[in-house]
């Protein structure tokens, strides 16, 4: 991509009316664009991050045999009235509103949705176990979307459902999707901790990922004795329940959430199978929630340094970003040769081609934080000067060079 045709451009000052550290970033990188609190578009550095992300999502939750489907983000207000969550919580979460008389909502959670389409499908043992996913815009009625894509009114959202003849079979694939999104957020960048944390009306417990940063809108108890964590509201006392140590409180960011939901939506929508025995018995179903957009805004909380973002290379927007320093005829065929060879190799470069001076390229370079740093100019000839963006090393290096460094990121 040729920066000088790049939509979207960065901005040398941080948006007055934002205060979280990801949006005004973000903003300033320009990889999003607000348009009212807690709502966002993604511009095409911000989406090519967002679909990274997405994909690394797509691949663990393929890998433990859950399928992708979509659901509409669009509901009539008949099946969530089945549940009761019309009304408690109702408005109080989701957006509701008339069309030509008829009631309807935007989702904010599929459970609803997903339940009744599930229950068209199984009837016996033998068609278990299921486990679908999707990734999709959701709306929330959020009344403090202060936290830029931390806390969104829209936002983008990843919610796996499973549904088992029997616990056993629940609490294995429980299992297998929590080392899944250990492997997600690990790839991700994020030191993701597996907290406990209240289970609400499905079980005692749910478990969320926790990811420690002096902004985080959550505190857990973190102790370092026996890597247990909890969240704060469900802790009795300071001392461990492991290990019986003091613990430390730590501010977090919540970046999934996985839970046991039991029979409850299996009840209301009468949601059984039969048994070997040919007896009726309910299903029982999993949950487990992940933020792609999230996400992108934890990894800027917590990637960036005072010059801008520090991209892992595994969601980064591009693989390298190409500088070309000077308007010399020779300068600019070497850059379009770095830039054109790059890009038959299969190599993702943001190609800064832009009349600006060398301090304006380097400061934009780093506002985007991409890993890789090439810079072709008069004194690198047919070579580029190669720079990470967490280090203030240099080096001059051939193409076959590059090209064998960058096809590994």
């Amino acid at each position: 991509m040729r920066q000088s045709l790049l939509f979207g451009k960065t901005k040398k000052e941080t948006p007055k009316d934002e205060v979280s550290i990801n949006a005004s970033l973000l903003i300033r990188a320009g990889f999003i664009d607000k348009l009212a609190a807690g709502i966002y578009t993604y511009l095409p550095l911000g989406l090519r991050v967002l679909e990274r992300i997405q994909n690394i999502i797509r691949k663990e939750m393929n890998n433990i045999g859950a399928q992708e489907i979509r659901m509409p983000a669009l509901h009539p207000q008949e099946p969530w009235k089945k549940t009761g969550r019309w009304t408690q919580p109702g408005t109080e979460v989701m957006f509701q509103f008339k069309g030509h008389n008829r009631a309807y909502g935007l989702g904010w959670t599929h459970e609803e949705i997903v339940t009744p389409l599930v229950k068209q499908y199984v009837h016996s043992y033998k068609d278990l176990p299921i486990a679908v996913y999707q990734i999709q815009d959701k709306f929330r009625n959020e009344p403090r979307a202060k936290s830029g894509l931390l806390r969104g009114r829209e936002f983008n959202m990843k919610d796996l459902y499973s549904f088992h003849a029997t616990e056993e079979d629940l609490e294995r694939y429980y299992e297998k999707v929590m080392l899944a999104y250990s492997l997600i957020f690990e790839q991700c960048g994020l030191a993701a901790l597996v907290t406990e944390a209240s289970g609400g009306a499905f079980s005692k417990y749910s478990h969320e990922y926790q990811v420690i940063t002096p902004n985080g809108e959550d505190t857990i108890f973190a102790c370092a004795a026996c890597d247990h964590y909890q969240n704060k509201e469900i802790v009795e006392n300071p001392a461990c329940p492991t290990c019986g140590k003091q613990r430390e409180e730590q501010k977090a960011i919540e970046v999934g959430n996985i839970f046991k939901l039991g029979t409850r939506f299996s009840d209301a929508f009468d949601l059984t199978y039969l048994t070997e025995e040919g007896v009726a018995a309910p299903v029982l179903m999993g949950c487990y929630g992940m933020g792609p957009s999230r996400i992108l805004g934890t990894i800027a909380e917590i990637h960036h340094d005072d010059r801008g973002l520090m991209w892992p290379a595994t969601t980064a927007p591009f693989q390298a970003h190409l500088l070309m320093l000077g308007e010399e005829d020779a300068v600019r065929a070497s850059a379009e040769a770095w830039y054109h060879d790059l890009e038959k190799a299969g190599i993702a470069v943001l190609f800064d081609d832009r009349d600006l001076s060398a301090g304006e390229k380097f400061a934009d370079c780093d506002l985007i934080g991409i890993p890789y740093r090439l810079v072709v100019s008069k004194k690198t000839g047919e070579g580029a000067e190669l720079k990470t963006r967490s280090s203030s090393d240099t080096r001059i290096i051939t193409m076959r060079e590059g090209q064998k460094l960058l096809t590994h990121v």
